[in-house]
């Protein structure tokens, strides 16, 4: 049976609508009107799909210092897996409006922190899936509540904490900082989120939607290879660390490197949103790491 690991067509989504081994799971949000997401999905979604909600489901409680979109905890996460009917064997589809952002962040989820392999991407969202005149349904899913669900141990190490991040600032260990946001908020010159503008210290910017053609399906696995090579410049794809403002959009680039072939890479969830919750960490502006 074939598993996809990163992204998925409408094509073959479609083909497995009424598999019972695959869960759908529509994942659109919208930062500045939480309830737009959920309001949407109510409108029309895939058929068979259960709706994600960005900080209720994929998200933990906040505690000031831990950034806007903290990991879930554990329990927390392993009850709504199993809400959702997900187990060992489950094929997970995870999808978006379009540049599956939010979608990302549930396959980062699934497959870093909880350790589960058959997770994908619907390539292009749910506007590839309507360009291709598929069906949307207003019928919500009845409840499948699989058995308990506990985190694969393989899923330690794949994220750092800020402790960890302020020792690669210190020189510590070497890593890469990369920085998935748009240049404007990496350069400084705007922050519509967090209280601080700017970067981390020693950060590259990568902004996810580099991964992306015009009509929002990733680009080729061969072009974005070369271009995340390039931007190790000779670092194993292991030492590289994504942030964005949230944990939320650095996903797309881990994505993007899963899709290119090096592998499930870290993530700093807080990012920069936690970053800043101390004013004493240092801050970076401009164009240059530094």
């Amino acid at each position: 049976m074939s598993r996809y690991r990163d992204i998925v067509t409408p094509a073959v989504v479609a083909d497995h609508i009424n598999d019972p081994s695959w869960v759908i799971l529509d994942c659109r949000f919208t930062l500045s009107d939480p309830e737009d997401g959920a309001e949407a999905y109510a409108e029309g979604h895939l058929p068979g799909a259960r709706y994600a909600d960005l900080e209720r489901d994929l998200s933990g409680p906040r505690d000031g210092r831990s950034g806007r979109h903290p990991l879930p905890r554990p329990a927390a996460f392993a009850d709504t897996l199993r809400a959702w009917g997900i187990g060992p064997g489950t094929q997970v589809v995870a999808y978006d409006e379009a540049s599956s952002v939010y979608a990302s962040r549930l396959w980062w989820l699934m497959r870093g922190f909880w350790g589960h392999e058959a997770v994908a991407v619907l390539d292009g969202g749910l506007m590839a899936w309507l360009a291709e005149r598929r069906p949307l349904t207003t019928e919500v899913p009845k409840g499948s509540a699989g058995a308990a669900y506990p985190r694969s141990s393989h899923a330690d190490g794949v994220w750092l904490d800020t402790a960890a991040v302020e020792a690669v600032v210190r020189g510590g260990d070497g890593r890469l900082l990369v920085d998935a946001r748009g240049l404007a908020r990496y350069r400084g010159t705007t922050e519509p989120f967090d209280p601080v503008a700017g970067h981390i210290p020693g950060a590259r910017n990568r902004p996810f939607e580099g991964n992306l053609r015009p009509d929002r399906t990733f680009r080729p696995a061969d072009e974005l290879r070369s271009e995340f090579l390039a931007l190790l410049d000779g670092r194993p794809a292991g030492e590289i660390v994504h942030y964005c403002g949230s944990g939320v959009s650095a996903c797309h680039n881990i994505l993007a490197m899963a899709r290119a072939g090096l592998g499930v890479t870290a993530l700093y969830p807080g990012s920069w949103s936690a970053w800043v919750s101390d004013r004493d960490r240092p801050v970076a502006t401009g164009d240059r790491p530094e």
